[in-house]
C-alpha cells in the first residue's frame, strides 16, 4: 500500500501566504494522523517541500523513527508567471478538466504521475489537495482536476498489484477553503 496524506490545516490561506505552516488545529491533525498511520506498515516517508507538508510529516517521522525524504515532485501545483490572483485562477481551474491546463501545470502533472510509478509500497506521502486529486483522477481514468475533496490529514490509500496501481480507498472528504 501507498498512503497519500493531505497536509493539516494551514495557518494562512492561499491569498495571504505563499508557504504557510500549520495552524494549531493542523498540528493536532498531524498528531492524530501519525497515530492512525502507526497502525500501518510503513518503511518510507516522502513529503512535499512546502512547510505545511513538512510539519504534517514530523509527528509520524518521530513516532515511526523514519526519516522524511523531501520530494518536489509531490509538491503543490505551480503558480503561473504573471498571475495577479492565484486564488481566483485556482478556483476556476479546479472546477474544470486537465485539457485546460497551461503548459507549466500540465508538465507538473506529468512529472507527478511519472513519480507515482516509482514510489515503493509501504510509503507514506505527505502532499496537497490537487496533487492527491491528480493521482486519484489519473488512476480512475478521470480528466477532472477535482475528483474529490480530501480533508486535512485525510489518508488516500493506493494498492499496487504487479505494475498496476489502483485507488484502494479515498481519504475522508471535507470542505476546503481553496474552493
Amino acid at each position: 500500500m501507498i498512503y497519500f496524506v493531505r497536509h493539516g490545516e494551514a495557518e494562512a490561506g492561499w491569498g495571504t501566504a505563499p508557504d504557510p505552516g500549520l495552524s494549531a488545529l493542523g498540528l493536532k491533525q498531524a498528531k492524530a494522523v501519525a497515530a492512525e498511520l502507526g497502525k500501518q506498515s510503513a518503511s518510507q516517508i516522502i513529503a512535499s517541500p512546502m512547510r505545511r507538508c513538512q510539519e504534517t510529516s514530523r509527528p509520524f517521522a518521530s513516532t515511526s523513527g523514519l526519516q522524511v525524504a523531501t520530494d518536489p515532485a509531490v509538491s503543490e501545483i505551480p503558480t503561473l508567471e504573471g498571475l495577479s490572483d492565484r486564488v481566483e485562477w485556482l478556483r476556476g481551474f479546479m472546477s474544470g478538466n486537465w485539457d485546460a491546463a497551461p503548459t507549466v501545470v500540465a508538465d507538473w502533472r506529468s512529472d507527478l504521475i511519472s513519480r507515482l510509478a516509482t514510489i515503493e509500497n509501504d510509503t507514506v506521502v505527505f502532499s496537497h489537495f490537487i496533487a492527491i486529486n491528480t493521482i486519484v483522477g489519473h488512476l480512475e481514468g478521470s480528466d477532472l482536476v477535482t475528483s474529490f475533496r480530501p480533508g486535512h490529514c485525510s489518508v488516500t490509500v493506493l494498492k499496487r498489484e504487479g505494475d498496476k496501481l489502483s485507488v484502494e480507498r479515498r481519504g475522508s472528504e471535507a470542505a476546503t477553503r481553496v474552493l
